[in-house]
Order: structure tokens, then C-alpha cells, then sequence
């Protein structure tokens, strides 16, 4: 179970300021404002570029650029960002996965033992965070009903793969932390070269909804003779960072003898914007 009372010390993680994204498209085009966001915020650019073309009313991109997108960013962080941070090799692309990755609890023990693709990766993860440290609890699903709140939701790439066994054993074992977190960002990259990704869609209310690398991205505009009066956008990370969601619960279960962690801890949840640790015994 998890003890948001263990961090008594307050490690919390800050985000930077966000632009005023109404105030900055107010009034322009929509080409011009389809063109401008993807370039302001440039991470996850054609799943930007995708909702707000389908919030605006514009041609769609086609989706086949979406998933590969996401799937280059997940072989990235497993095959070289993660394994810097952790002091191992860098692999080469698409090599993160070694082969079939184990779709059962059974074959995944076997994996991590073993040395083929990103078994490594998960051990030193696993060494880094005992079971129950970095976790969060059972949060609500993102909807696209819910999906423009800013309240503590699941909106991760995890959420894509709950009920998947290997996710179903590292939960029972190790808690909803950082492992579990990498075991879905390997599931997800998998779903990504097979074209197993979710739909982007258009909810009768006019939010656009699409599939991201961090999880899903919501856009809704209101237009009026070709020009934005509107826009909202809400991205996994506006859900990572919410009052008593996933990164304020996983930082809240690091004992005070893990806060050296708490940047690592951050890194593998993975905002897509900076933040600033305060607090705690982090330093």
C-alpha cells in the first residue's frame, strides 16, 4: 500500500511556467496557430501537430507519422538516454528490445535475469528502487470525457498496457513505480511498430484526442471565421504534475534515505518540460 506519509520533508517536484497558449493564439489564423504550437512546445511534434489540426478543423496528418514518432522517442530513452543515466552501454536503436520481449510473468522472470536487450536496464532500475519506492497509487483512467480536467489521472503510456500480464506481475511485485513505468514504455514501443497504437479522435464536444509518447494528448479550439478565439490544451504531463498525482505521489513514497533518487525518480517519469526539485534530502 502506498505511504504518501513517509516524505515527511516535502520533496516536491516544481514545473516550469507555462505560456499563456490562449492569450498567444487569440485572434490568428488557424494555419497560423496549427504551425505555431508544434514549434513553441518541440517535443512530441507531429502528436501536437495532429490534435490541433483535428481541434481546428484542418486536413489530418497522416497517422502512420504518429506512431513512428512515438516509437523513436521510446527506443531512445531505453536504448541510450536511460542507460547513460544508469551507467550502462548505449545500445544501437531498435536493439533496445533484444528480440520478443516476454508476454508473460513467467518468460519476464526469465528476461531479467538474462542479458538480451534491455534486461540490464530493468535490473539496474529494480536495484535503484525497491518494491513500493517511486509508486502511485491506483489512479482514475484518463477519458476523453475528463481529459481537459487538470486533476490527478493515469494519462501515461502505462494506462495503454494495465492488463497486460507482465504489467500485472511488476504491479503485484514492485507497485505502479519506475519499473513498471519502463516495462510499458518497452510494451508501448512495441505496440507503435505494429500499428497497435489508439486512434486519434474527435469527441462529439470538439476534443481532439490523440496517442502521444508520454500518453494522450486532449485539444479543444473555439473558431470563428477562420480565426482562434479559443484553445485549451492538456498533455500527460499537465496530469504527471496535478496536486496528488503521479509524480507528487511517486516522490512522496522515496524514504528519506532514497531522496539522492528523486532526480532519477523524475527522469523516468518523464515530463516533457523542466522541473525543479525542492525540498527533501535530494541534494
Amino acid at each position: 500500500m502506498l505511504d504518501l506519509d513517509r516524505d515527511v520533508s516535502g520533496l516536491r517536484a516544481v514545473p516550469a511556467p507555462s505560456l499563456p497558449l490562449a492569450r498567444l493564439v487569440e485572434g490568428r489564423a488557424v494555419e497560423e496557430v496549427a504551425d505555431l504550437l508544434p514549434r513553441l512546445f518541440n517535443l512530441c511534434r507531429v502528436a501536437q501537430t495532429v490534435a490541433l489540426r483535428m481541434a481546428l478543423g484542418l486536413e489530418r496528418i497522416e497517422t502512420g507519422a504518429l506512431a513512428a514518432e512515438i516509437a523513436r522517442e521510446h527506443a531512445l530513452k531505453l536504448s541510450v538516454v536511460w542507460p547513460v543515466r544508469l551507467g550502462l552501454p548505449v545500445q544501437a536503436g531498435q536493439a533496445a528490445l533484444g528480440g520478443e520481449f516476454p508476454d508473460d510473468a513467467e518468460g519476464f522472470s526469465r528476461y531479467m535475469r538474462g542479458e538480451a536487450g534491455i534486461a540490464p536496464l530493468l535490473r539496474a532500475v529494480a536495484a535503484r528502487f525497491a518494491p513500493g519506492e517511486g509508486v502511485c497509487g491506483v489512479l482514475p483512467e484518463v477519458t476523453p470525457e475528463r481529459s481537459l480536467t487538470l486533476t490527478a489521472q493515469e494519462n501515461s503510456i502505462a494506462a495503454r498496457h494495465l492488463a497486460h500480464p507482465v504489467m500485472l506481475h511488476v504491479e503485484r511485485h514492485y507497485g505502479r513505480g519506475p519499473l513498471w513505468r519502463v516495462v510499458a514504455r518497452v510494451l508501448d514501443l512495441k505496440a507503435a511498430e505494429q500499428g497497435n497504437l489508439p486512434v486519434p479522435h474527435l469527441t462529439p464536444e470538439g476534443v481532439a484526442i490523440v496517442p502521444a509518447a508520454r500518453g494522450l494528448y486532449a485539444v479543444r479550439a473555439e473558431v470563428e471565421a477562420g480565426r482562434v478565439r479559443d484553445l485549451c490544451r492538456v498533455t500527460p504531463t499537465d496530469h504527471l504534475m496535478a496536486d496528488g498525482g503521479i509524480m507528487a505521489q511517486a516522490l512522496a513514497s522515496l524514504p528519506r534515505a532514497k531522496h539522492a533518487e528523486a532526480r532519477l525518480l523524475v527522469d523516468l517519469l518523464d515530463p516533457c518540460a523542466p522541473v525543479t526539485l525542492e525540498g527533501g534530502h535530494h541534494a
